[in-house]
């Protein structure tokens, strides 16, 4: 009779001393198992955050397409060729010349 010591064979107590093969494999797939449940929630937080940025850009681009627009407008407001006229000659005292005072240079 031997002292001290239970039979080793079959499953229990000592199976928590010598972790098996099979006691391995299950805590390493239950690890990986919760890794990529970790990475699925970082990628999909990830995802919210990048779409609410999107969103947001869009709105700024439509923003700044609607000032382009109107930007444009006033320019060629302020670049149509009766104001310039009109300002050449009530600023800078500008008319145009009569039929006999242009004078043409031959080279």
């Amino acid at each position: 009779m031997t002292q001290g010591r239970t039979s080793t064979s079959g499953f229990g107590w000592p199976l928590a001393l010598r972790p098996s093969l099979l006691l391995l494999l299950v805590l390493a797939l239950t690890l990986l198992s919760l890794g990529s449940a970790l990475a699925v929630i970082t990628a999909s937080h990830m995802t919210r955050d990048q779409y609410g940025r999107l969103q947001q850009l869009e709105r700024e681009q439509q923003q700044l397409q609607t000032e382009w627009g109107q930007l444009l407008l006033e320019e060629s407001a302020w670049s149509s060729p009766a104001r310039i006229e009109r300002l050449a000659m009530e600023r800078l005292e500008m008319r145009l010349p009569d039929v006999d005072e242009v004078e043409v240079i031959r080279p």
